[in-house]
């Protein structure tokens, strides 16, 4: 089974939320591969109750992997995120070797920029719709301490020889490049690199960023 991980919203909950498309998405990779594909939204995004914290996301994101597991049938699960949704992927594959890959698409390597700001960060979520409660977080600091511990580049040694995939574009305007190719060099060249020309950060709406997680998907059936 793979889990899709969506990222960071790009527009307000009534709008363009994280996850927004990701169903859609999930429907056409396992109508494609035959594969089952689940996709779900993040605390705070959707439908989803509660309000966005980095650790309460990578939270989530085991609680899946726990619940997939549990399905009977289910012997291992493949992760596929996007922009946060992918570094949090990696984390979370470090972690737990009951993941079997990740494909990683415009993640970001750490987290610093963010840790550097917390405050513009909850001012940000605020805005977006994904932080609602009043006096949330009640500690900025402990909350940001959650953001400065989540390094993408210190777990990623860990998943090789699982397979992974690292999918970035050259003209990503969130995420550079150059966290991509650390991420990959942190991997120890086991990873598969594939960098878009003329691509941006939205992977999950280009074909070719699609196209090549099939393939991944595909090849790893074979």
């Amino acid at each position: 089974m793979l889990v899709l991980c969506h990222g960071f919203p790009s527009g307000p909950r009534q709008g363009d939320h994280g996850g927004q498309t990701y169903p859609q998405l999930a429907e056409r990779l396992a109508h494609q591969t035959g594969w089952q594909v689940l996709a779900f939204n993040f605390r705070g995004t959707g439908d989803s109750e509660g309000d966005f914290s980095l650790g309460g996301w990578l939270g989530d994101l085991r609680g899946v992997i726990d619940h997939v597991m549990g399905q009977p049938g289910v012997t291992g699960v493949y992760l596929a995120g996007f922009s946060v949704g992918g570094a949090l992927a990696l984390c979370a594959a470090g972690e737990d070797d009951r993941v079997r890959g990740v494909a990683s698409l415009g993640a970001p390597a750490s987290f610093d920029d963010w840790a550097a700001d917390p405050g513009s960060l909850v001012e940000v979520a605020r805005r977006l719709g994904i932080i609602r409660t009043p006096g949330y977080p009640e500690d900025l600091g402990e909350w940001a301490r959650e953001v400065s511990e989540l390094r993408p580049l210190g777990l990623i040694g860990k998943i090789p020889p699982r397979p992974l995939l690292i999918v970035h574009g050259s003209d990503d305007e969130v995420v550079p490049l150059v966290d991509a190719r650390a991420l990959a060099d942190a991997a120890e060249s086991q990873a598969q690199l594939r960098i878009l020309p003329g691509a941006g950060h939205r992977l999950h709406h280009d074909p070719r960023a699609i196209a090549v997680l099939l393939g991944w998907m595909e090849r790893l059936e074979s």
